[in-house]
């Protein structure tokens, strides 16, 4: 079956506020990671359904769950933030996807085959979105890893008033691969 939640305390991040620290700074200086968006959408959700975590047996992400967000991408709702090495072209090295709606961005699952990667690319994707007026990065429950790039809790009543707010605003559907060069540069 699949399980619907909504956690109280939720666990986001406002994109605005996103952490960056000393050794994350060197890392994205150094541009080991090149940042794609919406170019391998069906692979990084296979990754994310694929990749052994510690403490964790199995995912998730079910075949027909994976098959419907890959349809939420071609309808211009899902999209996925790539980590290569070796430039764009070269091997994916992690990655994140999720849904857009509004001003909110749903992150659903990351993966990272190379120590880092992921964080490479959520940085400048999250710096990206707080140009762009996003007011939440929902990451549902409490991960180690979204709480080291600032994320935090917040009472359901207090997301649920944000999330009304935020869904109500002008969104971006469709392909996402023109803010590549944006979330690039940052």
């Amino acid at each position: 079956p699949i399980i619907w939640h909504s956690p109280d305390p939720r666990f986001v991040l406002p994109p605005a506020e996103v952490h960056i620290s000393g050794t994350m700074k060197k890392i994205l200086k150094k541009k080991r990671f090149a940042l794609t968006i919406d170019r391998q959408f069906e692979d990084v959700i296979h990754a994310c359904a694929t990749t052994r975590r510690p403490r964790q047996n199995g995912t998730w992400i079910t075949d027909d769950m994976e098959e419907a967000y890959i349809e939420l991408h071609r309808l211009g709702w899902a999209h996925s933030i790539e980590a290569h090495l070796e430039g764009t072209d070269g091997p994916l090295a992690g990655g994140f996807y999720g849904v857009s709606i509004g001003a909110m961005f749903f992150g659903e699952s990351m993966f990272s085959k190379e120590p880092d990667a992921s964080k490479a690319v959520f940085i400048p994707f999250a710096m990206t979105l707080a140009s762009l007026g996003f007011r939440l990065i929902d990451s549902q429950v409490y991960t180690d890893h979204v709480s080291s790039l600032g994320g935090r809790e917040m009472a359901r009543a207090d997301y649920l008033t944000l999330l009304a707010e935020a869904v109500a605003m002008p969104g971006r559907k469709g392909s996402w691969t023109d803010l590549e060069q944006v979330a690039s540069s940052v």
